[in-house]
């Protein structure tokens, strides 16, 4: 750690020297083990197709069936090229995330990167607005099975009561009920256990895949080039602020780095699972954006729910084929569910492990190697804010947090290179170091396109997390504790 400044005989550091000191990468290696340590630990059992499942799994989706619908209206048929302009800055940010997810294997992804070369200070930053980017983008994406299960329900002839199917405020709504059973579903199937809950998920990303295609192949045939004209009606700032708002559609692809102490060969396959899910997600995503604006004009979306759903009915003119999608989608957004909520769990455990939040996240049931205690109370809150929360408020909130983290990773790669030029990387970054600065000029431009009340609830989030922090990690960071025992490096 870096103990630069320190008072003669000082066993605890002053603030400003607690916010800039760093754990070594060595240090968090050693905790994580090779499940031989002391006491239950995560066990290895995830190869590069569960990796590569867990990234794709966690964010194929989200803006294909929830946030398409508020999108198109902001950009009008170039609603493709925001999704382009959000996958862009998401791939320099993976190609970040990569780099340190080969150097640094372990749990906490972008926290723990922070930590080892910002400091406490900014990794606190960094882990709290974690928890804002997968705990809230869980139940956002939930909101938005939510509404799937609606019209599932309705190509059945059922009506679900308004009051159980959506948060407070929305249509008469009271609590969204199906948002929080799945969630509760979810937190059920990963509390079974790692090695369970990635093999339910490889299977329904497939699932999600096929459900994609299926839509990419009838809309195709409905396709009319006339519905691009004219490409930009909201000019290109309707361009950008749509490119903002989907760029929640990427969260989610650092979700295999949150595996680091769970696959069995993370400095080879991490890097691997997260580039080759950008991949996947950007063409998939591209090509049901062009489908849809190709079968439907742009106006049609506006205020649609499940316009995805709406537009193969009304294409096909056949109930069960919209039925057969809806399903399809709700299968996809809880295999986003379960692997979000995983990745919040594991970063958790990295938090309590140096202190930041309480030691419970950290403990592991010795029966199946997971966090099961934290995976009940982090679902269980998660279930809550589901069912009372509108999606809207959700994404936007969840945008501008992952963000600032994003540029965090990106900024770290450039520091752990000057700081640490001989630490073995299984993945470097191309064109260093443009690519990161890049990374991090794309992310500042997202989020200075997201509105004002997004920058409000943000900015309470930082001043809730400082209090927070002060009140309770700095008194129990375990770095701290160990100040005056540590050798300068």
């Amino acid at each position: 750690m870096s103990t630069q400044n320190i008072a003669p005989g000082a066993t605890r550091p002053t603030l400003r020297q607690q916010l800039g000191a760093r754990k070594p990468i060595e240090a968090f290696i050693a905790e994580a083990g090779n499940g031989t340590g002391d006491g239950p630990q995560l066990r290895r059992t995830l190869g590069l197709l569960h990796l590569t499942m867990i990234s794709v799994g966690a964010t194929l989706g989200t803006g294909i069936f929830v946030v398409l619908s508020s999108s198109v209206p902001m950009a009008g048929p170039a609603v493709w090229i925001s999704f382009a302009i959000a996958g862009l800055a998401a791939l320099f940010a993976a190609l970040s995330y990569a780099e340190m997810a080969g150097a640094v294997p372990v749990s906490g992804s972008s926290y723990t990167y922070t930590y080892a070369t910002m400091g406490e200070g900014l990794a606190w930053v960094c882990g709290w607005c974690l928890v804002l980017e997968y705990a809230v983008s869980v139940a956002a994406i939930a909101v938005g099975a939510g509404e799937y299960l609606n019209e599932m329900a309705r190509a059945l002839g059922v009506n679900l009561p308004a009051a159980l199917t959506n948060p407070p405020g929305v249509d008469g709504g009271m609590f969204n009920v199906p948002a929080l059973a799945i969630v509760l579903f979810a937190t059920v199937l990963l509390v079974r256990g790692t090695k369970e809950s990635a093999m339910v998920n490889t299977v329904l990303v497939f699932i999600k895949i096929a459900v994609l295609l299926f839509f990419i192949v009838i809309a195709f045939s409905a396709f009319t080039s006339g519905n691009f004209d004219p490409l930009l009606p909201m000019g290109t700032a309707g361009v950008s602020a749509a490119a903002a708002r989907l760029f929640f559609s990427y969260i989610g692809f650092d979700a295999a780095s949150t595996a680091g102490e769970e696959a069995k060969n993370p400095q080879r396959d991490l890097p691997r699972a997260i580039v080759l899910s950008m991949v996947i997600i950007t063409t998939l995503y591209i090509l049901v954006a062009i489908a849809a604006i190709g079968a439907r004009q742009w106006t049609w979306f506006e205020g649609k729910s499940a316009a995805l759903v709406q537009l193969l009915e009304e294409v096909t003119g056949q109930g069960w084929v919209a039925l057969l999608f809806a399903a399809g989608a709700v299968l996809a957004i809880v295999s986003i569910v379960i692997t979000v909520l995983y990745g919040q769990t594991r970063i958790l455990v990295a938090m309590s492990r140096d202190g930041m939040v309480p030691a419970v996240f950290a403990r592991i049931s010795p029966r199946n190697g997971a966090p099961v205690a934290g995976t009940w109370i982090t679902g269980g809150a998660v279930a809550v804010v589901a069912g009372l929360i509108p999606l809207g408020q959700l994404a936007d909130a969840t945008s501008i947090g992952t963000l600032f983290a994003f540029s965090l990773v990106s900024l770290a790669v450039i520091m752990l290179r000057r700081t640490q030029p001989e630490l073995p990387r299984t993945f470097k970054v191309p064109l260093y170091p443009l690519t990161p600065i890049l990374a991090v000029v794309f992310c500042g431009y997202l989020m200075l396109n997201l509105g004002a009340t997004t920058w409000v609830v943000f900015g309470v989030w930082m001043i809730v997390g400082a209090a927070i922090y002060l009140g309770y990690g700095r008194r129990k960071s375990k770095l701290a504790a160990a100040w005056g025992t540590v050798p300068k490096n």
